[in-house]
């Protein structure tokens, strides 16, 4: 097959690697000549992601994949079209920014050719497939789907860093407009996707059609909302376990001893592209989703009440140097988005603290570009925030942070016999003099 994949991000591009290394001809349309032009050189344009560089370097060399700016090279005559271009929600008003994905979703359609199947990939609020989408491809191109291409919805279900394990790993759900849409779908994905035995789950693995895109739409926003929903949940239990003398750590482990109950692990804060941003778009969709919007706002909150147990435990913050350890937003990731850093940084400076941060993964220049002061373990500091369950933060102690007092990790990381003399708090448990 001739397969198109549009926007060679941290999802597309291990898509068109994929699709390549299963022995399709792929071209990555992306509007950033820098990432085209290393694609075209076998090279990777961002690190991190497990297997890419050796299987991107492979599929080029071996004339499978190759990129490119313009859509009237690369779309024209596929069989199959897979669009992950970003969305973005406002951070105000919570509605999704549909700018980029009308951009080439016009593209697309000015180029697009009869008997394509065109996929989108990107998480969308429930609807918008079918009433966005189609008539404006339609509008655009002059075709009819159904008729003459066929439009699904069929969500990205990876994690960022173990993209292609996450491929196998999980079914692939796709949901078409009309029935011959979802088969052409369901024949195409079976082509380019590999998948694991599970036998935990009710039916085989692989790809699973859930009867329309809004089921596949909703499939994915529900998948996601509800971690943040539980998340939310687990960060009230342990605000009030705090209150009462009571370790939230054991209530989660007794409670999760019973099948039945499925609590997260609560924390500092929620980040990422998925888990911040999708109940927003799902809230969109269902403004009455009270539940849903009780769980993002506790979520959001949580920045602040970790700064306000440091306030308690330090006193007044003025003046006073604090470090947060971890800009990613979580762990062992390099990336920053809708990440705790931020919110921490900004709740300790308007407190009149003296802000820096420290993480293993970013040099100085690279936490400066994010608008951050950078921290060397070794320099002076009176108090700390861990913001991110880095692994290298699990054997830090307070002889790296000399002169700290308090520390308030927020991933419950942290070995508590490293920190004596300090004062150690955890979300949801009381704070202990070590």
């Amino acid at each position: 097959m001739r397969v198109a994949v549009i926007a060679l991000g941290k999802i597309g591009l291990p898509l068109a690697v994929q699709f390549a290394g299963k022995g399709h001809d792929v071209v990555g349309v992306d509007v950033n000549p820098t990432v085209v032009n290393l694609v075209n050189k076998g090279m990777e344009p961002f690190p991190g992601e497990a297997f890419l560089a050796d299987l991107l370097a492979a599929a080029v060399r071996h004339g499978r994949l190759r990129a490119t700016t313009d859509y009237a090279d690369g779309v024209p005559g596929s069989d199959a079209v897979v669009i992950v271009v970003p969305l973005f929600v406002h951070d105000e008003t919570w509605e999704p920014d549909f700018a980029w994905m009308d951009a080439a979703s016009a593209s697309l359609a000015e180029h697009l050719t009869p008997g394509t199947l065109v996929s989108y990939e990107t998480t969308l609020p429930v609807g918008t497939t079918r009433n966005r989408w189609k008539p404006m491809l339609e509008k655009g191109s002059g075709l009819v789907e159904g008729t003459d291409f066929h439009l699904v919805f069929s969500p990205e279900r990876v994690l960022t860093g173990r993209v292609f394990a996450d491929l196998r790993k999980y079914p692939k759900l796709v949901g078409g407009i009309a029935p011959e849409g979802a088969k052409r779908a369901v024949a195409f994905y079976e082509e380019v996707l590999d998948f694991d035995d599970r036998p935990d789950l009710g039916r085989a693995n692989g790809v699973w059609d859930l009867g329309s895109a809004e089921a596949a739409e909703m499939a994915k926003l529900a998948e996601t909302t509800y971690r943040d929903v539980n998340i939310g949940l687990a960060n009230q239990f342990a605000r009030f376990a705090a209150q009462h003398g009571i370790d939230v750590t054991q209530v989660i482990e007794a409670s999760n001893s019973q099948p039945y109950s499925h609590i997260h692990r609560p924390g500092i804060a929620v980040g990422g592209h998925c888990i911040p941003v999708y109940p927003r778009l799902y809230l969109w969709g269902d403004p009455e989703a009270t539940v849903v919007r009780a769980a993002r706002e506790m979520n959001m909150s949580m920045p602040q009440y970790a700064v306000g147990l440091l306030k308690v435990a330090y006193g007044n913050l003025r003046s006073a140097r604090v470090v947060v350890l971890g800009a990613s937003y979580r762990g062992r990731v390099k990336e920053t988005a809708f990440s705790g850093v931020f919110p921490v940084v900004t709740a300790l400076s308007a407190a009149g603290a003296e802000v820096s941060v420290h993480d293993p993964m970013y040099s100085a220049a690279e936490l400066e570009r994010l608008g951050l002061i950078p921290y060397q373990l070794g320099e002076h500091a009176d108090a700390a925030v861990l913001q991110a369950d880095h692994d290298e933060y699990r054997t830090l102690g307070a002889a790296d942070l000399p002169g700290v007092r308090v520390l308030v990790d927020g991933r419950d990381v942290t070995d508590p016999g490293r920190w004596g003399g300090v004062t150690r708090i955890v979300i949801g448990q009381a704070a202990s003099q070590l």
